[in-house]
């Protein structure tokens, strides 16, 4: 079986909504975030893919973790994810290979949402919100 390795971000707003984009071309939703290129770290990549897919610097809050899950467009290939809270420096606006945006709530059960979102994202940031309040 193939490895996708990426990094990706969970960014929240202060609503604690989730962001996710949709890549041009596919159905689901994720978190913005892309693969490495050679040789490059999983947090220089993820700020990177941050710029390029929706216009902000971010904050690295803190490393969340490495995950494996099934990818979300890709069928016979395993996801590496390392994934990072961040806060944004600007508001978001989508560019480069991005179709779509949106902010969307913790039970949200409308939106085809990547398995990387829905077995990881959301119950790391349900329990995160907990750990604050």
């Amino acid at each position: 079986m193939k490895v996708i390795t990426v990094a990706a971000a969970v960014i929240l707003n202060e609503a604690h909504q989730l962001l996710v984009v949709r890549k041009k071309g596919t159905a689901c939703f994720m978190q913005v975030g892309g693969k490495l290129e050679p040789n490059e770290a999983a947090e220089l990549a993820m700020l990177r893919e941050i710029k390029e897919e929706i216009c902000c610097d971010a904050q690295i809050e803190s490393f969340i973790g490495r995950f494996e899950t099934k990818t979300a467009n890709e069928p016979d290939h395993q996801l590496v994810s390392y994934l990072y809270h961040v806060t944004l420096d600007d508001t978001p606006h989508i560019e480069a290979e991005i179709a779509e945006m949106k902010w969307v709530n913790l039970d949200d059960t409308e939106t085809r949402l990547a398995p990387l979102t829905t077995e990881i994202v959301m119950p790391w940031v349900k329990e995160y919100l907990l750990a604050q309040a």
